[in-house]
């Protein structure tokens, strides 16, 4: 049976996906503590990205936005995977995102608002947290976002 969190994502018409294996040589997320740590995760969707390039030149702000959303839905499955349970989130402590930018690109606050958002929409003020949006000049697979979370547990 699918806890709050889970029911409220499917209220979203959002599902969680399976975790995304690692593409290199560490864990989608790990525990310490009371704390989760997610690896930094992409925008995939079953097993692939969606789009590639930099934001404000191959791929819009809006669409990286999405792409940001997707990232943290991927986050919270990677929480899931080492918590067992996204009911034990007690709060959303920290996110950081990267956006692949071209070299005149400011809105990477607006980008990463797509996982802030989500965050908050499926956690409500569990969701709140302190936040960083740093523009790089590229990410693994040219991949047009990237956002790692973490986690405060209840009943660690």
């Amino acid at each position: 049976m699918a806890g709050v969190v889970e029911a409220k994502l499917a209220e979203l018409g959002l599902t969680l996906p399976d975790v995304v294996p690692p593409l290199a040589s560490y864990q989608p997320a790990v525990q310490s503590g009371v704390y989760v740590y997610t690896s930094g995760q992409l925008p995939m969707v079953d097993g692939k990205l969606a789009v590639t390039g930099k934001v404000g030149a191959e791929v819009t702000a809006d669409e990286a936005k999405e792409l940001a959303k997707t990232c943290a839905l991927n986050a919270l499955a990677a929480v899931k995977s080492v918590a067992g349970d996204l009911d034990r989130i007690a709060r959303v402590v920290k996110v950081v995102g990267f956006v692949a930018s071209a070299s005149d690109f400011t809105g990477q606050p607006a980008v990463i608002n797509g996982a802030s958002e989500l965050l908050g929409a499926v956690l409500g003020d569990k969701g709140v947290h302190a936040r960083s949006a740093v523009g790089v000049a590229v990410l693994p697979l040219d991949a047009p976002v990237e956002v790692e979370v973490q986690v405060e547990l209840a009943g660690a």
